[in-house]
């Protein structure tokens, strides 16, 4: 197996696969959102939202749970228990993937708006996928809690290269060749061979992440023919465990998410209710999901690699009752965590309208205007996914679950009242519903860390600073934008230099506001680099 890794490298590790994964997800968005028009978007991301949260009670947590079970073990070197846990979650993964998959393939029409029964097709497609997903999460959960994160990032890639790839091919042959009318029956079909990318994807994953765990099984069993512990677990102890460990987990996880699908349902019922077309509906929706949601999921998923990453150290370190360990590592994930984000914040809100021109003309005003407005969010729910991750690394799921469940409640309140007394702000309700709901969910994390482990945060140094120099770094990336594309009339080199300058001014103004130090920097993703660079321009001596 791997060597040990720091936390910083092992969040890094994460964060480089999970940037390029967003990034291919967000560049076939563009070409997908083309064949497919707003309607068969709107098919799609009902479909996907649903699948999300089929995908949520049965597996997407499974990695997370299995990292922090296997990791206690591996902490007290009981090699035997590990391997148990391993099998054990595997069969767990199997019956309850396998049951989601089957209400996935038979409940669509239950399951979903009376006014978009359209999606069920490309729901059915993905039905079987929810059972794979499930298997590929406990196989990255375990190497993840050997603290090997190269694996879950090489599937990341290819999961997501698949899935661009195949989306694009299958959407655009289905299209051509059944839904030469333009009209529903391409929606239709196109979001059929959207979602066929999806399952494409996650197979590919799978079958890497086997192909990784035969290379390495030698290993797993030399080490438990060494292992002398006498408390070995039976299936049934391992059963119960997983159960109890894995369910909260699903649940807080269920609830973190289940307000997008919660949301979408509202949103279509009550804007139907007030008389909007139901292909409107579909429209704005599809912007909203395959045009703000995942340019916004591009910073996220640098804090969901960080709590991966944050998993195991926490988990250890709190299992040998080092409470001081854990707290310096949850601080550290988030500032890192806001080193990143903050910035991402500033620069999506200040370039909202070149973003969204450059990675999808296709799209209307609303998804510039959803970025412009929506950009905070990335800040909220990034520490609600830190946070959460932190209060279950520390054993605390049900309260973690608590947390969740009060902001969801707070959320579809918000979201139910602002349709219904302001229906004219239509899909900006259910962005802002859900920036109510991260605001509500990481602010009582906040207070239950503190509560259970004396953590203290580190304003100034985690949020100000960093803010502070994003604020900088937005004017300067603004005037670069503006002044080039004054000059040259192209939209993508301007944006793309921007974009760059923008980078590097906030690093400098980071490291001169913050006054950090060379060894300091160093310990920062590409830390290295970094310091080369701050010599380079005299920064540092």
């Amino acid at each position: 197996m791997a060597k040990k890794n720091t936390l910083v490298r092992n969040a890094s590790i994460l964060m480089i696969a999970t940037m390029l994964s967003r990034i291919i997800g967000l560049i076939y968005r563009r070409p997908l959102g083309e064949i497919l028009g707003s309607v068969g978007l709107g098919y799609y991301g009902y479909a996907s939202n649903l699948y999300s949260i089929l995908l949520l009670i049965s597996s997407y947590s499974i990695p997370m749970a299995v990292s922090k079970i296997v990791s206690e073990r591996l902490a007290k070197r009981e090699y035997k228990n590990a391997q148990t846990i391993f099998k054990g979650a595997l069969i767990y993964a199997v019956i309850v993937g396998g049951i989601a998959a089957l209400l996935a393939f038979f409940g669509g029409s239950f399951l979903l708006p009376a006014n978009q029964q359209n999606a069920i097709p490309a729901l059915r497609v993905l039905a079987p996928t929810i059972l794979l997903s499930g298997i590929l999460g406990v196989l990255r959960g375990y190497f993840q809690a050997h603290n090997n994160m190269t694996p879950t990032s090489v599937s990341q890639v290819l999961e997501q290269i698949m899935n661009a790839v195949v989306s694009i091919l299958a959407a655009w042959i289905l299209v051509s060749t059944f839904g030469q009318d333009g009209g529903t029956q391409a929606a239709i079909f196109g979001s059929v061979g959207g979602t066929t990318g999806t399952a494409a994807g996650v197979l590919t994953g799978l079958a890497f992440m086997i192909f990784v765990y035969s290379i390495n099984k030698r290993t797993f069993k030399r080490r438990c023919i060494r292992d002398r512990h006498t408390n070995e677990e039976s299936y049934r102890d391992v059963f119960g465990l997983i159960f109890l460990m894995v369910t909260p987990i699903i649940l807080t996880t269920f609830i973190n998410n289940a307000s997008n699908y919660l949301d979408s349902y509202l949103y279509a019922g009550i804007q139907g209710m007030h008389g909007m077309n139901a292909d409107a509906i579909s429209a704005a929706y599809g912007e909203f999901s395959n045009y703000y949601v995942p340019i916004i999921n591009i910073p996220l998923a640098l804090a969901s690699a960080s709590a991966s990453a944050m998993m195991p150290e926490v988990s250890g370190a709190y299992a040998l009752g080092n409470y001081r360990k854990a707290n310096a590592s949850i601080n550290q994930t988030i500032r890192l965590t806001m080193f990143i984000c903050i910035p991402a914040t500033v620069g999506l809100t200040v370039l909202a309208q070149p973003i969204m021109g450059v990675l999808f003309p296709a799209a209307s005003r609303l998804a510039t205007m959803l970025l412009l407005t929506g950009s905070l969010s990335v800040v909220f729910t990034a520490l609600c996914t830190v946070t959460g991750g932190a209060l279950q690394s520390i054993g605390k799921q049900k309260v973690a679950m608590i947390n969740a469940g009060i902001a969801l409640a707070s959320n579809l309140v918000i979201l139910a009242v602002m349709l219904l007394i302001a229906p004219q702000l239509d899909i900006y309700a259910v962005m802002l519903a859900g920036i109510f709901f991260s605001v509500v969910y990481c602010a009582l994390n906040a207070i239950s860390i503190k509560k259970y482990i004396g953590f203290k945060g580190q304003f100034k140094k985690t949020y100000a600073e960093p803010f502070i120099a994003s604020v900088f770094m937005g004017v300067i990336a603004v005037v670069v934008y503006y002044a080039l594309f004054g000059l040259t009339r192209r939209p993508s080199v301007s944006l793309i230099v921007a974009i760059i300058t923008g980078v590097f001014a906030y690093i400098v103004f980071y490291v001169l506001f913050s006054k950090t130090k060379e060894e300091e920097l160093r310990k920062f993703p590409m830390g290295t680099k970094l310091v080369k660079f701050m010599k380079l321009i005299h920064i540092y001596r």
